[in-house]
């Protein structure tokens, strides 16, 4: 007999609801989390509230401050710079290694998954990222490396993506890059992926990952002066 999925629990919307708020750009970067707006706004109670809180602290989205409660993750341009330098060597190594590695499958994947993404929407109709082109996203770039044969290389890699995804959102939300075109850089790298251009493909991804960076930076920038 069939079962119907597991109904969310009340931390698991909230969850879900916050982070939403948090990569939309609707809390900005430092503000303080009041728990109280959070129990009225979504009638729950405050230890479900921090339930959820806490575990977004886990992911890096949310920081615990001492005595003074929870707050969105700052923009450290120093953290973001390094997180980008590192994201470059790992990425663009996995990526080479997938290029001279990867089967026919592999190629059919890159494929496949970025035919996905570029049939689906980046931005909601008022502006935002939309949820599902995050999950497009992250299936193109986790595929891309998944070529490489080293399960390890593999999970750092898609560990330092992780780590980099609110970033992501902050950068379409705040960066401003109004010139740039995201589906055409897409398409150049899965393109010299499956032509197996090591060269150019890990060019292009290393100059897509630094684009996102700078966009960020320049609104850090900005908002400091």
């Amino acid at each position: 007999m069939a079962t119907s999925p597991a109904k969310p629990t009340r931390a698991q919307e909230v969850y879900d609801r916050i982070r939403g708020s948090l990569i939309r750009g609707e809390l900005a970067p430092g503000s303080k989390l009041r728990m109280g707006d959070f129990t009225e706004r979504y009638g729950v109670s405050l230890s479900v509230v921090r339930e959820a809180v806490t575990r977004l602290a886990g992911e890096g989205l949310v920081e615990a401050i001492p005595q003074r409660g929870f707050a969105v993750a700052t923009l450290t341009v120093d953290d973001l710079q390094d997180l980008t330098r590192t994201r470059v060597l790992i990425e663009t190594l996995a990526l080479a290694e997938s290029v001279r590695h990867g089967d026919l499958a592999w190629e059919a994947s890159v494929v496949a998954t970025h035919h996905a993404l570029a049939r689906t929407p980046m931005v909601t109709p008022e502006g935002h990222v939309d949820p599902a082109f995050t999950v497009a996203h992250r299936e193109f770039h986790h595929t891309l490396l998944a070529g490489c044969g080293s399960a390890r290389l593999e999970a750092i890699a898609t560990g330092l993506r992780d780590c980099a995804e609110l970033y992501q959102y902050w950068s379409h939300e705040f960066g401003g890059d109004t010139t740039r075109d995201i589906a055409a850089e897409h398409k150049a790298i899965a393109e010299l992926a499956v032509a197996r251009d090591e060269a150019g493909a890990t060019r292009a991804l290393r100059e897509h990952i630094e684009r996102t960076t700078a966009a960020l930076i320049g609104y850090a920038e900005r908002a400091s002066a």
